[in-house]
């Protein structure tokens, strides 16, 4: 990091410094009988040490549980809003040195008859009857650490004691549940090493027990607050009288053994890299080390996803990457701590919030490019991550820390070309590091944080050198303000960027469709600290970015105004997810809300508001206005609506480095409609319908069927089809001097109708709590036929001009079907014609897994998964044919592959 981005990255730390002098400073304003940090008072229950052995088997015969305190008195917050709980529901908590207890009764008025339950794996929801603990164990007022079971003894976790608890966090606990003539009842033991607290003899934990009763679809809570207050830790009540042992270090261990069979089609037939067959074997480990009280370190060493679900099939006609969603558990699990920039808005769209951390950069496919006119080539399907290791935890005072550091190895890819044969570097050894930490004040109503990210790379191919920067560094602050009882709250962050590389490697971000700084009408900017204009000779870019939202979160009336920026040079994705930058964004809502049920409906909800973009230049590139609204019918159906008015604006990237033109004005219609989620059969839909200024309209529909025909087993089907019609997708630019307007630079746009169908379809067996069987699968068929070949008459124009048949004609190729497009645009036969292939395109693809899960032992797990995948895509045929795509989906060739894994926790 250069000495001046560093010392910018100081000085914007300083705020921690100022809220650890708040939190020290600020006076506490209490009701009477409230306790710290509370305005009111709140209902609270010691618990009790331990006396004899406890059986965890749900049966609550043991004498503790006749001397401990319950927790009682719960209250509904849904459907009558206040009032007293229907039906009765006590909480016991017992401690040892070894771990925390906790009973629950809940009675049924209808007895066992009452009680609806299904099975499902652990940590998924299915429906049913459940009982929810939420700790905030360091009690700050800030921190989540969830416990859930069903009566089946599902059980639930997310953790631990950050804001936003994070559901991957898989502890090693025990639950067991019973269902009797009273209703049913459960019994656990969390034990302490699984959970992070402060270190204090006696202690006092946050508490809030939630209570779900299927059969009257009632909510009710323990410390209550209603559905249009903001909530959450600072209401919680307290569990008292924990005297805890100061937590010992304690290391667990999770080595894993796999066996792969791969059965795939080779790419390049004769290729000698490839093999239809392919068997190998490999071992790893992870491993989980508690650093004093809370904090811990998790490394894991070779690791393997295999079980891992794949990422669908899609079609992505933009010049931008396609997000998907981290699944792997390693990267997942802690990633509330590590993560940056809250973004929150009641309703935008197209708009991203502030990204600094992206896992799935760590271990992706490599970047380098092989050469082209080779025999043969082969390039690794993803990086191998040598090792990564994190510390997340809490420290005394509030402090929230985390860090990360992985390394990936250096790959390399093999050519053949006649008879040589070699390798070249596609990826370099690269080292990626992040730190991150937060600051809670205030009684949780102010948290300030900074964060650092870092990546290097140890370049030593040329072409790599060219395409890949050297380094990248961000830094940034976040903050978050919550007042009057959090009614209020102004939460924001801000980042700094810097890339620095070979001139070919800025020179090919700032051409980069995140920023285009080579568009001839682009003529504001500069490059002074920050780089705002385009400049073939930087060795490095540097770049701003932040967000701030001051809203009213609760009341029957709320609000929010926000505004989101990237400026020109900001770059981040060699750690992070970019897609654009050089933009101001701003968005206003206002909502109204009514949650008192009445004849026709429980809840409803309607909001105004829109939004708008400017580029640094000060053009406008989005503007609209939209109108939501939605209603909770009494029979629990869910309708909800919205129109979205977007009038002709700007566009800067549509010509990928052309100038700017203008797009057409639309307006967009939203539906969507769901059933009772109680019932065997849950139906829903959205459909969707828009019209441009253009007269051109697209519309998508789908139909979510779930079914539950047992409680072990549930069907989900998800058919969809869209249709998508546009006067102007992007085909192609090319150098031409006649085109003066254009400096020198034709664009070809088209006309493009494009059908895609898919059926994502999930099948979930539960034997068990603890043996499951999951199966997904795809169908997925997308079509694009581009017609009436044109271009801009000029630049910020929204007018087009067709070629005429003196201008362009196809040439059919082999089967009759047009192969290649001629285009002549100026009509000179003394300048050379442009051809370039049809574009018109049949994509089909079937994508799939199955996973048998098995946990033979508390947090040791069997892994048996079959993955297939079945692609094809047929060139130059752009009609939608439902029985010719759907059919060829399923006869084309299956690429098998089968993974055992299995894995062994080991506690010390």
């Amino acid at each position: 990091m250069s000495r001046r981005l560093l010392a910018l990255a100081l000085a914007l730390a300083l705020p921690l410094l100022a809220a650890r002098a708040a939190a020290q400073t600020a006076p506490v304003h209490a009701v009477s009988n409230a306790p710290a940090g509370h305005t009111e008072a709140r209902p609270h229950i010691a618990a009790v040490a331990r006396q004899g052995a406890i059986v965890v088997d749900g049966a609550l015969d043991e004498e503790v549980w006749r001397t401990a305190q319950p927790a009682t008195d719960f209250t509904q917050q849904d459907p009558q809003e206040g009032k007293a709980a229907t039906q009765r529901t006590e909480v016991r908590f017992a401690y040892d040195d070894q771990a925390l207890y906790v009973a629950a009764r809940m009675f049924d008025t209808e007895g066992a008859c009452g009680v609806h339950t299904l099975l499902a794996r652990r940590d998924q929801d299915n429906g049913g009857d459940n009982v929810m603990l939420v700790l905030d164990t360091f009690h700050d007022h800030t921190g989540r650490t969830i416990f859930r079971v069903n009566p089946s003894g599902v059980r639930y976790d997310a953790g631990q004691a950050a804001p936003d608890a994070d559901e991957s966090w898989d502890p090693v606990w025990r639950a067991a549940t019973r269902v009797d003539s009273l209703g049913w009842t459960a019994e656990m033991r969390i034990p302490l090493s699984q959970i992070r607290y402060a270190q204090s003899p006696e202690q006092t934990w946050g508490l809030q027990v939630w209570r779900y009763e299927e059969r009257l679809n009632e909510t009710s809570m323990w410390a209550f607050w209603g559905k249009q207050d903001t909530g959450g830790p600072p209401r919680f009540g307290h569990l008292e009288a924990l005297r805890l042992p100061s937590r010992a270090r304690s290391v667990e261990l999770l080595p894993y053994a796999l066996t792969r069979a791969s059965y795939v089609r080779p790419l390049q037939a004769h290729s000698p890299f490839e093999q239809p067959h392919a068997y190998d074997m490999r071992v790893g480990g992870d491993v989980k080390a508690l650093l004093g009280s809370s904090l811990t370190l998790d490394a894991t060493v070779n690791p393997d996803f295999g079980q891992v679900e794949v990422d669908p099939a899609v079609v992505n006609l933009s010049a931008y990457e396609t997000f998907f969603p981290e699944k792997r558990p390693f990267f997942v699990e802690g990633g509330g701590l590590l993560g940056f920039g809250n973004f929150n808005c009641h309703f935008c769209s197209n708009v991203s919030g502030m990204s600094l951390f992206y896992s799935r950069r760590i271990g992706r496919h490599p970047q380098g490019r092989l050469p082209g006119d080779a025999d043969f080539t082969r390039v690794p399907e993803s990086t191998t991550i040598l090792g990564a290791a994190k510390v997340t935890g809490r420290l005394a005072g509030g402090w929230q820390v985390g860090m990360l550091d992985a390394v990936t190895r250096a790959e390399q890819g093999d050519v053949v070309t006649g008879t040589d044969q070699f390798q070249r570097e596609v990826e370099p050894l690269t080292n990626y590091f992040l730190a991150r930490v937060k600051r809670n004040a205030m009684a949780g109503n102010l948290t300030v944080g900074a964060i650092a990210t870092s990546v290097g790379r140890r370049i030593t191919e040329p072409g790599l050198r060219d395409l890949l920067t050297a380094h990248a560094e961000a830094a940034g602050v976040d903050w978050s303000l919550k007042w009057k009882q959090q009614t209020y709250s102004l939460i924001g962050n801000f980042a700094l960027s810097q890339v620095s590389g070979d001139t070919a490697a800025i020179q090919r971000l700032q051409r980069a469709p995140a920023r285009y700084f080579q568009r001839p009408d682009r003529d504001y900017g500069g490059n002074g600290f920050f780089t705002g204009t385009y400049d073939p000779g930087l060795t490095s870019m540097r770049g701003y970015g932040g967000y701030a939202r001051l809203a009213k979160d609760a009341g029957a009336w709320e609000w929010e105004g926000m505004l989101n920026y990237r400026s020109p040079g900001f770059e981040v994705n060699d750690m992070a997810f970019l897609t654009r930058a050089d933009y101001v964004w701003m968005n206003a809502n206002v909502i109204r809300g009514w949650n008192k049920p009445t004849t026709w409906y429980r809840s409803a909800a309607l909001l105004a508001g829109s939004q708008q973009q400017f580029d640094y230049g000060r053009t406008l590139t989005d503007r609209q206005f939209h109108l939501y609204g939605e209603i909770q019918l009494p029979n629990l159906w869910n309708l909800s609506s919205f129109v979205i008015f977007k009038p002709s604006v700007f566009d800067n990237a549509l010509l990928r480095g052309g100038p700017a033109v203008r797009h057409a004005g639309s307006t967009n219609y939203f539906l969507n409609v769901s059933t009772d989620d109680r019932k065997n059969v849950v139906l829903g839909t959205n459909p969707s319908y828009g019209r441009s200024t253009e007269g051109h309209s697209w519309y998508s529909t789908n139909l979510d069927v779930t079914l539950k025909p047992s409680a072990r087993v549930q069907v989900s089907l998800s058919p969809s089809f869209s249709h998508d019609e546009s006067s102007g997708e992007y085909v192609l630019s090319y150098a031409d001097p006649t085109a003066t307007a254009f400096a020198g630079r034709r664009s070809v746009v088209a006309a493009l109708r494009q059908n895609t169908l898919a059926m994502d379809t999930r099948l979930s067996v539960t034997f068990t709590p603890d043996l499951t069987l999951q199966l997904f699968a795809q169908p997925f068929v997308s079509s694009g036929d581009y017609s009436r070949f044109k271009e801009f008459v000029r630049p910020r124009d929204l007018a087009k001009r067709d070629f005429d048949a003196g201008q362009i004609h196809a040439v059919a190729g082999a089967g009759g079907r047009d192969s290649v497009y001629v285009l002549d645009a100026d009509r000179d036969p003394a300048t050379a014609a442009l051809t370039f292939d049809n574009p018109d395109f049949n994509v089909r693809s079937l994508r799939g897994n199955a996973v048998l899960r098995w946990e033979y032992r508390p947090g040791s797990t069997l892994f048996f998964v079959w993955q297939q995948q079945r692609s094809g895509e047929e060139a130059l045929v752009g009609d939608f044919d439902f029985r010719r795509d759907s059919g060829a989906v399923f006869r084309s060739h299956p690429d098998n592959v089968f993974v055992i894994k299995a894995s062994w926790w080991l506690s010390h």
